[in-house]
């Protein structure tokens, strides 16, 4: 909590030494989508379910604060995540650093993660051009548990390598996604590495190919 706290007042500072003497507009964004699955990281938390989702954003110059909510996962049912942000470009480097708690509404005696910023990160992204990097430290949660992403975009196709990593436990995910236009994309998924045995560990993750079919439509506000 101490850590989300100090991540919290960061934020806090930089939006504030960002606000120009002019102020900013504020604007608000919003948008649905529909998926055949959740794909969270090379896994599929919904076992094979559709996943329904929205986001409603409010921004003013980098700043940002919003709230995704999806229909959520199997084992830890309906989630709502709050976010707060800041980012900006410089030339052709662009970066990003929020916050972000994961919330889940089920029954706290059941799944132990019912409670606000009871899991937490602080997400550290850049890119230069079509490259990118990003990168997760649990504010609130497993202290063990990292996640680290590179990427590079082509056009209308992009290409996801994540690593994440629970001390003794890991796994490495290759995503390869095409954008057919605005509203729907296509992603393969499959995870090309793990520390555990598939046909040995209960605890290892699925590596079967997952194709994933996605819709999304911006909400005019």
């Amino acid at each position: 909590m101490k850590k989300l706290t100090q991540a919290i007042a960061l934020a806090g500072v930089m939006t504030a030494a960002a606000v120009p003497a002019v102020q900013a507009e504020v604007e608000v964004s919003a948008s649905a989508a529909v998926a055949n699955m959740y794909l969270w990281r090379g896994q599929d938390l919904g076992n094979g379910a559709a996943a329904v989702s929205g986001d409603l954003t409010v921004s003013s110059g980098g700043a940002y604060a919003g709230v995704w909510t999806s229909s959520g996962d199997t084992e830890l049912g309906q989630e709502y995540d709050l976010y707060l942000g800041y980012g900006g470009e410089a030339g052709d480097f662009s970066y990003d650093v929020s916050a972000w708690t994961y919330v889940y509404s089920g029954d706290d005696a059941v799944n132990g993660r019912g409670n606000t910023f009871e899991t937490s990160d602080l997400i550290i992204s850049g890119a230069y051009g079509p490259v990118s990097a990003s990168y997760y430290y649990v504010l609130a949660g497993n202290d063990d548990y990292s996640y680290f992403t590179l990427g590079a975009e082509a056009g209308a196709f992009s290409a996801t390598l994540g690593q994440a990593d629970d001390g003794d436990e890991d796994y490495t995910h290759l995503d390869l996604s095409y954008a057919y236009n605005d509203n729907i994309s296509f992603t393969l998924s499959k995870v090309v590495d793990q520390s555990l045995d598939i046909d040995e560990d209960a605890g290892a993750v699925d590596e079967d190919t997952k194709v994933v079919v996605s819709y999304s439509l911006p909400i005019e506000l």
